[in-house]
């Protein structure tokens, strides 16, 4: 099968700590992988942001990466893409036309429109992954959403126009439904964890005080890292370690970081909160490994992967019941639900874990058994797969004569 993921914004080559790069450039990559290994040939299309950047880079996975020109060969902000978009749609069919996918599958809105015009010369069916959804986000973040105003009638519309939306959680079809997704027209399949990489046996990082908990994230206010400084302030002898943002040596120029920092020295507890900046991907399961409990408080979250990949190194998660959290996360078994934005009720969670061993460890266990057996990626791109055949099944001649 050829199959022609189109990710305009996230480059599955970005390093984790470049600009607007995150969970999607992760998922990206690791889905083409797999697929690849089923025996697909796949080619991921992305906006061009260097100049450096040659047109076509075939990855050591066995993927292709294209890069599309459109707009400045710069970095963009995701929010400011939409007047690039017709640019890229333009150079993804141009490229399309010349080999022709089985299928396009889109992550992120930007990324469907895209895919849904070049479908229309081409005739071949439009998977959708939105990763996150406009409406949501402004829900959430008001008047800190720098979405463009468009956004949300732009998403209601691909839902009229793909073939199939692939969602990351429950909590998103029901999102969906509200937008006027037609029933039977989404899919749940959640992201997925590289369980050769995150898995329980391995070294942890070293550790100075009793207890330790890690929250690895971006830095910016509703991934609701300032809770979880204000969670430490009520938890003695607990340092917490927070991985995310720019390079360690520049944390200072980062207006989040010196929100975070301010934060921690108002609480006195600067002395037990270190800001490690961005970590190496490789290096992130020691440090998951090295917790007595990860935590991830987001005011929202679409997936969740770092409680995906705390769950896959054997660490019991605390987290809010948000998205697709409440999905992953089994409330009880590998992990405490909390509600967003309540510091106090996070502490509280992390207490009764911290002081309770045994449930600690039996927790870490249950983690580890549910990551093995739901989130690998070979049985991610294996459902994937399925759903790719279904639409093109649908969309095939034959179907067409039936409708």
């Amino acid at each position: 099968m050829k199959i022609a993921m189109v990710s305009e914004q996230a480059n599955p080559l970005a390093g984790i700590d470049d600009a607007d790069a995150g969970g999607q450039n992760v998922h990206v990559a690791a889905l083409a992988t797999a697929l690849v290994r089923r025996g697909h040939d796949v080619r991921v299309f992305t906006r061009r942001d260097d100049p450096a950047q040659q047109d076509t880079v075939r990855t050591a996975a066995g993927f292709t990466v294209e890069h599309v020109t459109a707009g400045p060969e710069r970095h963009v902000p995701k929010d400011q893409l939409l007047q690039h978009t017709p640019d890229f749609a333009d150079g993804l069919a141009d490229r399309c036309v010349r080999d022709r996918p089985d299928v396009l599958h889109a992550h992120f809105w930007t990324s469907g429109l895209a895919s849904v015009s070049t479908a229309v010369r081409l005739g071949v069916p439009v998977v959708q992954t939105f990763h996150t959804l406009g409406m949501v986000k402004q829900r959430y973040q008001g008047v800190g959403d720098t979405s463009p105003p468009s956004r949300v009638r732009l998403e209601q519309a691909l839902c009229s126009h793909v073939d199939l939306v692939v969602a990351t959680s429950a909590d998103e079809v029901f999102e969906l439904r509200r937008m006027g997704l037609s029933h039977g027209k989404a899919v749940v399949i959640p992201c997925g964890v590289d369980l050769a990489r995150f898995t329980p046996n391995g070294p942890g990082a070293e550790r100075r005080l009793r207890w330790r908990l890690v929250c690895v994230s971006r830095l910016i206010p509703r991934k609701g890292v300032d809770d979880v400084i204000r969670a430490v302030a009520m938890l003695p002898d607990t340092e917490l370690l927070i991985a995310g943002g720019p390079a360690r040596a520049r944390l200072r120029e980062s207006e989040d970081a010196r929100r975070l920092l301010a934060l921690a020295g108002r609480l006195r507890v600067d002395d037990r909160v270190l800001l490690l900046g961005t970590v190496p991907r490789n290096a992130v399961p020691r440090l998951l490994r090295s917790a007595d409990v990860v935590v991830c408080t987001p005011w929202y979250e679409p997936f969740g992967m770092v409680a995906l990949e705390a769950m896959a190194c054997g660490r019991p998660v605390v987290a809010t019941a948000v998205g697709g959290l409440v999905d992953t996360v089994a409330e009880g078994v590998t992990g405490l639900l909390v509600p967003p934005r309540q510091p106090a009720v996070t502490a509280h969670a992390v207490r009764k874990l911290l002081t309770d061993p045994f449930t600690m460890d039996t927790f870490g266990l249950a983690a580890a058994d549910r990551a093995q057996a739901r989130y690998g990626w070979p049985r991610i791109a294996a459902d994937t797969e399925r759903a790719y055949r279904q639409v093109m099944t649908e969309k095939s001649p034959a179907a067409t004569a039936r409708e």
